[in-house]
């Protein structure tokens, strides 16, 4: 599997940085996610911790060395991740449980699968367009979706950032679809969260991943989204890939184009404990610092 990773995460104009980025490999499985902890609610760095490194674990466990099936596992991992949530606030005591975005994307076989809830996303880019583009899990999104409102008039919207569905929310996330493209050499895959996106638009984001080696677009691109946004920036992260292999072949009936299944999500009551074991033995996990500060201070670590 040849293929660039780069990543980028800055804190911005705000006090902590609640972004977290992730991604881990297999010999022929790859996972990449990012997760925006929900400043608004209690604890959102927790929030983006734990459901990474749930992910990030359950993705360990099942890819021997490849996934069985990459769609059923994403929903099994945000739902898995969801639960995770809701059983940390019980853990703690915690009057509002931890919130956060997430979107994950699996690449395997010269496929890439992806899914979110929330208002991270991600771009599919090639050859200087956007191929592909997640959809915001909010307010302003379903508005322009109703034909309430114009696609100009969600930028800068005063209700941009109202989410309609969370991990670690009262009710159970919608995942929405899971979508499904085949990677084509010089393919470039963005996760991203809403810090980043926001203050840029596709034209700028385009030119910023192709204007040469992966690591340095990806950094003067969130450089820029920082400089657009000025005091009022937030975290800003972006994580990316640049695919280098030829076109994976057909199965025949198969169209080359992205391919879009909607699958529900059933969060499990508790969570997987073999993964909170993993989680817990993680040596890069900061999931424990971060709940001792929960614990220690009884506010936002």
């Amino acid at each position: 599997m040849k293929c660039a990773i780069a990543q980028q995460s800055h804190i911005g104009r705000r006090p902590s940085n609640e972004d977290r980025l992730g991604h881990w490999r297999s010999a022929q499985a790859l996972l990449l996610a990012a997760a925006d902890g929900m400043g608004g609610h209690a604890h959102g760095e927790l929030a983006a911790e734990l459901a990474l490194r749930y992910v990030g674990a359950l993705f360990r466990r099942e890819a021997r060395p490849q996934l069985d099936g990459p769609a059923q596992f994403l929903a099994r991992a945000v739902a898995g991740a969801h639960a995770v949530l809701l059983h940390e606030a019980r853990s703690l005591g915690l009057e509002d449980s931890p919130r956060t975005t997430i979107v994950a994307c699996v690449v395997q076989q010269g496929w890439a699968t992806w899914a979110h809830v929330g208002d991270s996303r991600l771009y599919h880019v090639r050859r200087g367009e956007v191929i592909a583009r997640t959809r915001d899990h909010t307010l302003v999104q379903q508005m322009v979706d109703e034909g309430r409102l114009q696609p100009a008039e969600a930028r800068g919207h005063p209700l941009r950032n109202r989410l309609l569905h969370c991990l670690g929310g009262a009710r159970i996330p919608l995942l929405g679809a899971v979508t499904q493209a085949r990677l084509e050499r010089d393919d470039v895959l963005l996760l991203c969260t809403d810090g980043f996106w926001e203050p840029l638009n596709d034209r700028q984001i385009v030119a910023g991943l192709e204007s040469g080696p992966l690591a340095e677009g990806v950094a003067r691109l969130a450089g820029l989204a920082r400089e657009r946004a000025g005091a009022d920036s937030d975290n800003i992260s972006a994580l990316a890939l640049a695919w280098d292999e030829p076109a994976a072949a057909l199965a025949e009936g198969t169209l080359p184009g992205p391919m879009v299944a909607p699958l529900a999500v059933a969060a499990p009551a508790v969570p997987d404990a073999d993964i909170l074991r993993a989680m817990e033995a993680d040596p890069e996990s900061g999931v424990a610092r971060l709940r001792q500060a929960v614990l220690s201070t009884g506010r936002r670590p």
